[in-house]
C-alpha cells in the first residue's frame, strides 16, 4: 500500500475521534394506534479515541445497530451530536456530508446481502472510489487490486462474482470497500457472526491487522462475548436503547458494576462443564422502546433492584409472584387493541382487557 494511507504519527491514543452527547434516534411510524415513537436510540453518550477498538454488546434489539448506523450516518438523529475530530457531522448535508463519508465507513453483518451479485468483486470495491471521482480510472483499479491484496484475496478474483466466494471471502470483500477510501474511523457491524469458527479467527487477525498498519479507529458491535474480550480495548453495554456500563475491557470482565452486565457475563459458556458459576436467568422480556420504564431502563429485570418499603418483610416466592403480577400488568398495557376494542373501552363495554380476576387467580390463588 502506498504511504499515503499511513496515519500520522502525532495522532496519539487517548486523543477523542468520535464524541458521541445525548444522542437519539427515535423512529416516527405515524400509526393510527399509536403515536408513541420507538426510541432505538435514547440518550447515548460516549467517546471513541483515535485508534482503539470499542466494543459495543447486548441482547438483540437493544438498539446497537441502529447506533453505529447513526455514528456514520445511515440513519438521521432524533437530537444530540456526534462530533467528529471536533465537527458535529449531524448537522452535515450536501457536499460536506459527501465529504465526511469518506472519513467514516461500516462493515455490515450479513456478507451474503450486503454485496451486490449483479456487480463484480472489483466494481463493488471500486464503487467508493467512483462515487467520490477518485483519480483516473487506471489508478482507481490499481488501488483496487491493492486492496483485494491486503485483506487476503488475489488478483484474480477481480473479476469473479459475490456468489462465487465462501462467506469468510465475501467478509473480505466488505471490508477491502470499507477501507477504499482510506478512512479513519469503521464501523464493524457483527463482522463475523455468520461465519464459522475457524474463519472467524482469520476474519480478525485480518482486523487487527489492518488497525496496526492504518492506524483505524473501530466500533466493534458484538455478541460474542469471547470474541469482545480478544479484540476490544474498552466494552460499552447496551440495553433498550441505553448504554449501561463502559469500561476497560478485562476491568469490565472481572469486576462488572452494573446488574444487567452481570447477567450477560454469566451467559458466557464455560468449556469446562464441571465448573461451579452461578447463571443469573433474567425474567421476561425487554420492555417495549416505545414505552420504557421511568428511571434505569432495566429497573423491570434487574435482580438486584431494593424492594419498596412495604414488601420488605414478603417472602421471595411472594415477592417473584408479585413482580410476575407487575409484569403482565405492563403487558397487557402495551397490547396492540383493534379499532373495535378501544371503541367498546371508550364506550365502557366489556373487552378482553377488562378483567384481571382470572390472572390474578392464577398468580396468587395458592398463596
Amino acid at each position: 500500500m502506498s504511504e499515503t494511507v499511513q496515519r500520522e504519527e502525532g495522532a496519539q491514543r487517548g486523543e477523542a475521534l468520535v464524541e458521541v452527547s445525548n444522542l437519539k434516534t427515535y423512529y416516527e411510524d405515524g400509526g393510527l394506534l399509536s403515536n408513541e415513537p420507538v426510541k432505538a436510540v435514547d440518550d447515548v453518550s460516549l467517546s471513541i479515541d483515535r485508534g482503539e477498538t470499542l466494543g459495543l454488546v447486548g441482547e438483540s434489539g437493544c438498539g446497537k445497530t441502529t447506533l453505529g448506523r447513526t455514528l456514520v450516518q445511515l440513519e438521521t438523529a432524533t437530537d444530540g451530536e456526534v462530533l467528529f475530530d471536533g465537527t458535529d457531522v449531524t448537522r452535515l448535508s450536501g457536499d460536506d456530508l459527501k465529504n465526511w463519508r469518506r472519513n467514516a465507513q461500516i462493515v455490515f453483518q450479513d456478507p451474503q446481502s450486503s454485496l451486490n451479485d449483479r456487480m463484480t468483486v472489483g466494481e463493488i470495491v471500486r464503487e467508493p472510489l467512483d462515487v467520490h471521482d477518485w483519480k483516473e480510472p487506471r489508478d482507481r483499479r490499481q488501488r483496487v487490486r491493492e486492496l483485494l491484496e491486503t485483506v487476503g484475496l488475489r488478483e484474480e478474483h477481480y473479476y469473479r462474482y459475490p456468489h462465487q466466494f465462501s462467506g469468510g471471502q465475501r467478509q473480505r470483500v466488505g471490508i477491502a470497500r470499507a477501507l477504499a477510501l482510506e478512512p479513519e474511523f469503521v464501523v464493524l457491524d457483527e463482522p463475523v457472526s455468520a461465519l464459522d469458527v475457524s474463519v472467524q479467527a482469520k476474519i480478525l487477525n485480518l482486523l487487527e491487522d489492518l488497525q496496526n498498519e492504518f492506524g483505524l479507529t473501530y466500533l466493534f458491535i458484538a455478541h460474542d462475548l469471547s470474541v469482545v474480550r480478544h479484540i476490544c480495548d474498552r466494552v460499552a453495554v447496551m440495553y433498550l436503547g441505553n448504554i449501561m456500563e463502559v469500561g476497560p475491557t478485562e476491568e469490565l470482565f472481572e469486576e462488572p458494576a452494573n446488574p444487567y452486565t452481570h447477567a450477560l457475563l454469566s451467559a458466557i459458556p464455560e468449556p469446562n462443564p464441571d465448573t461451579d458459576k452461578d447463571r443469573i436467568t433474567l425474567r421476561g422480556t425487554p420492555p417495549s422502546p416505545r414505552d420504557p420504564p421511568a428511571g434505569c431502563p432495566f429497573s423491570t429485570r434487574c435482580p438486584a433492584k431494593i424492594r419498596p418499603e412495604k414488601y420488605r418483610d414478603a417472602d421471595d416466592e411472594l415477592w417473584e409472584r408479585i413482580e410476575v403480577f407487575q409484569e403482565i400488568l405492563r403487558e397487557r398495557q402495551r397490547a396492540d387493541r383493534s379499532l373495535s376494542e378501544r371503541a367498546r373501552s371508550l364506550l365502557g363495554m366489556e373487552t378482553r382487557f377488562s378483567d384481571i380476576e382470572e390472572i390474578n387467580e392464577e398468580v396468587f390463588g395458592d398463596v
